[in-house]
C-alpha cells in the first residue's frame, strides 16, 4: 500500500545560479481543518496533502475510545472539515482523497492483525497440544512404574492428582427420555420474510430497508 511519506528539504530543486531560492516553510498540521492553497508547487502539493492525512489519522485515534462523547466529537470534527469545502471541490476532493488513504491504512493494518491473531492462534494450539501430550506420556510412564503413587515429586516441580467422576455416553439413543433434557430455540427466517415483503405482503414486526454499500478503490 503507497504510504505518504514528506519530502526532505534537500530533495528540493536546487535555484539556478545568481538567482536567490525561496522556500516557504511548510505550515504546521492543523488536521483534517486545514485549507487547501494550491500555489501550484508539487513539492507544497504533497505537503499539503500530507498534512491533511495526517490530522485526519489524528482523529481516527480518537474514534479508539470507549467515550462515545469523543468519538462523536472525532466524527463531527471530521464532517464539519468536509462540509467546509462545499463549495471547493478541489479542497474537498483533497480531504475526502486524505480520508481514503486514512481508511485503506486501517483496514490493510486490520488485516494484517487477522492474520497474526490466527497464525499466533494456531502457534497457541499447537503449543498447548504438544504440552498435553507430554504430560500424558509422563504420567502413563510414572503411573505405569507406580500404580498406587497419587503425587509425584521432583526436583524443581510436583505432580498431583485428584479423584473426579464423569459420566460417559455410550449410545444416546438408548437413553429413556427422562435422562433427556430438552431445548427448544428459535430466529426469524430473514431470507423468507424478505422475499414475503418484497411481493407487498405486511408482517408485523419486520420490514424491508433499501440500502447503498460504499468501496474505495
Amino acid at each position: 500500500m503507497a504510504v505518504l511519506t514528506p519530502i526532505p528539504a534537500t530533495a528540493l530543486p536546487s535555484a539556478p545560479h545568481g538567482a536567490t531560492a525561496v522556500v516557504a516553510s511548510a505550515p504546521s498540521a492543523s488536521g483534517p481543518a486545514c485549507s487547501l492553497q494550491r500555489s501550484g508547487s508539487l513539492w507544497q502539493l504533497g505537503i499539503e496533502a500530507q498534512e491533511l492525512t495526517t490530522g485526519i489519522g489524528q482523529l481516527a485515534e480518537q474514534l479508539e475510545t470507549d467515550d462515545p462523547e469523543q468519538r462523536a466529537s472525532a466524527l463531527a470534527e471530521l464532517e464539519a472539515a468536509l462540509l467546509a469545502e462545499e463549495g471547493n471541490k478541489a479542497a474537498l476532493a483533497a480531504k475526502a482523497d486524505a480520508t481514503c488513504w486514512v481508511i485503506e491504512h486501517l483496514r490493510g493494518q486490520a488485516n494484517y492483525r487477522q492474520q497474526q491473531a490466527k497464525r499466533l492462534a494456531d502457534l497457541a494450539r499447537s503449543d498447548a497440544g504438544r504440552a498435553d501430550a507430554l504430560e500424558e506420556s509422563l504420567v502413563l510412564v510414572l503411573t505405569q512404574l507406580q500404580p498406587a503413587a497419587t503425587r509425584f515429586s521432583f526436583p524443581n516441580h510436583e505432580l498431583s492428582s485428584r479423584k473426579s467422576q464423569a459420566v460417559v455416553i455410550d449410545d444416546e439413543e438408548a437413553l429413556d427420555a427422562e435422562w433427556l433434557t430438552f431445548s427448544t430455540t428459535s430466529k426469524p427466517d430473514k431470507n423468507a420474510i424478505k422475499e414475503a415483503l418484497k411481493t407487498g405482503r405486511h408482517i408485523e414486526g419486520a420490514q424491508l430497508l433499501s440500502r447503498r454499500s460504499w468501496r474505495i478503490h
